[in-house]
């Protein structure tokens, strides 16, 4: 039985392509999926709201409501006889898997449909955000949208959030039969897609409820919303200080890792005299996990553009310049008056108080002031719940947040059930858990779509095998360091590592066709810029004359 709640003037939004595009992907449910399916959705829309009921499962059918319209509430799959897999998440290790089973040989025409689930529009190849801030690249280049790049493949896209998942896997077997299903994932849209295979690769979201203050004032940069955040909250300090004799704009940086560093680099050329740079770390080092000529090529580039790092430091709280004032205020009275009372803070004040405290001995407490907060400490794997929820559903999730896999990349317990990326916990050789960079994510994409082609042909399973190639930072938009793990000791930098780390993410863009429009855009980018330069150095040896 299914209950269905929908509001009538949503016109079925989650698409905005009216009812035809409804009709054309939820005519009927599949029927492989025995168990019966139990939903409800409101959507939160102006206008009257209905209710319908109807089933699932080998009947099918089409829900009529009492006010004429149809309800459609499962997903359909075009072919039911061919192996349906469903893909969560848009990331490197999502969508890189969907285009890894596209390439692949599947015989007797068994070729799998796949199903592409993200709650954006748009992939976003993050280890070039920071070229974002700097004008670097455009937006489109490093976030192309999922339907351009998937045009001339037979892989689906769907735009929603997960909201649970329903895993039947642990009932049987490993093949999928044509008689059941691997499960059911729930969407947030009210929609329900059944599966044989299912891929998680939802990444991970900002973790920022680990200090006050952070989840009010800090901004977080992972994702193409928070990058675009940032650049037009710094176009406005810009403006505002444009030409005027002013404090210079000062920024927070939390962390001083890859991302941290790679930030505060990247802001530090562009607000050159304009601005302060902070950078505040735990570690009494910047990337304690970088091979050491990268590490020294960004200390040597922070300190040549004055960033100052606040290094064995960690954030207590983060408040309002008005609220920190407020408590001085209060401490030195005795915190016997009512301030709040007397004084209504400014909502729109922009500036904000760091409170230090020393993560070491010998350090003493420190209070910063900065108009922007970025973080980039902690993350929390997104693995959405699952339903119901007694033990043996429940997936092996690690203090991290992340499913427990095999060597193989599958989940443990549920045979038809592949985690890639930051939704994964798996080991090196060595026992310790692989990094949740690009790198790793790009690597256990191809061996999970391989893996999956295997299972769904009874052929052995290869174990995943991570081959660290290197690390590559940016550091400016001429200047980046690069470590092959290739060479021992060997680390590119100045404009010769950012070249080579320019044309490492140029093969690692998704698509063919992609990679062309991009290499193409930097080419005409870069002999532009030659020629303004040799204008430049023209004009000057001509007028030194």
């Amino acid at each position: 039985m299914v209950l269905l709640g929908l509001s009538a003037s949503a016109a079925l939004s989650p698409f905005g392509r009216g009812s035809k595009c409804w009709a054309k992907l939820f005519p009927r449910s599949s029927g492989r999926c025995a168990a019966n399916v139990m939903l409800f959705t409101r959507f939160p829309r102006k206008g009257f709201s209905f209710v319908a009921s109807g089933t699932t499962g080998n009947t099918g059918g089409i829900v009529q409501t009492s006010e004429g319209e149809t309800a459609m509430p499962s997903y359909k799959w075009p072919d039911n006889r061919k192996p349906r897999i469903c893909i969560l998440g848009g990331g490197f290790g999502g969508l890189y898997t969907a285009l890894r089973l596209e390439s692949l040989v599947w015989p007797n025409d068994e070729k799998p449909q796949v199903l592409l689930v993200d709650q954006s529009d748009h992939f976003v190849f993050k280890p070039m955000l920071y070229e974002l801030l700097s004008g670097e690249v455009e937006a489109w280049e490093i976030a192309p949208r999922f339907s351009d790049l998937l045009a001339n493949t037979s892989v689906q896209f769907f735009k929603d959030k997960v909201k649970l998942l329903h895993p039947s896997d642990h009932l049987g077997t490993n093949r999928p039969t044509r008689s059941g299903c691997g499960g059911t994932v729930h969407l947030e849209s009210g929609s329900v897609i059944e599966y044989d295979w299912l891929v998680l690769a939802l990444g991970a979201e900002a973790k920022l409820d680990i200090v006050p203050g952070a989840a009010e004032f800090a901004l977080p940069f992972s994702t193409l919303e928070d990058a675009c955040k940032v650049d037009r909250k710094l176009r406005k300090l810009e403006r505002e200080k444009f030409g005027k004799d002013s404090s210079p704009i000062r920024v927070a940086v939390v962390g001083c890792g890859y991302s941290g560093v790679e930030l505060a680099a990247t802001l530090s050329e562009r607000l050159q005299d304009n601005g302060i740079v902070q950078a505040i770390n735990v570690e009494k080092t910047i990337c304690p996990t970088a091979p050491p000529g990268n590490r020294e090529a960004a200390l040597k580039v922070l300190s040549s553009r004055n960033v100052q790092l606040f290094l064995g430091y960690f954030v207590r709280c983060i408040r309002k310049a008005g609220e920190f004032e407020d408590s001085e205020k209060q401490a030195a009275v005795g915190g016997d008056n009512d301030i709040g009372a007397e004084q209504d803070l400014d909502k729109d004040d922009d500036n904000f108080f760091l409170d230090l405290q020393p993560a070491e001995r010998g350090l003493q407490s420190q209070v910063i002031e900065a108009d922007i907060v970025l973080w980039t400490v902690g993350n929390k794997p997104v693995i959405p719940p699952l339903e119901p929820c007694d033990q043996p559903y429940a997936f092996p999730i690690n203090g991290r947040g992340q499913a427990e896999t095999d060597e193989t990349l599958r989940v443990k317990g549920h045979p038809r059930i592949f985690a890639v990326g930051d939704s994964a916990a798996l080991r090196d050789a060595s026992g310790r858990l692989l990094p949740a960079t690009a790198q790793v994510a790009f690597q256990q994409a191809d061996y999970a779509g391989w893996n999956i082609w295997a299972a769904i042909n009874d052929r052995p399973l290869l174990p995943f095998r991570f081959q660290n190639l290197g690390e590559m930072m940016v550091l400016g938009r001429n200047d980046a360091a690069l470590s092959p793990s290739f060479i021992d000791g060997l680390t590119l930098e100045g404009p010769i590592g950012h070249i080579a780390r320019k044309m490492v993410y140029l093969i690692r863009l998704p698509t063919d066709e992609h990679r062309l429009k991009v290499g193409i855009s930097w080419l005409a980018k870069s002999t532009i810029d030659s020629v303004a330069s040799l204008q430049s150095s023209v004009t000057k040896v001509l007028s030194g004359s």
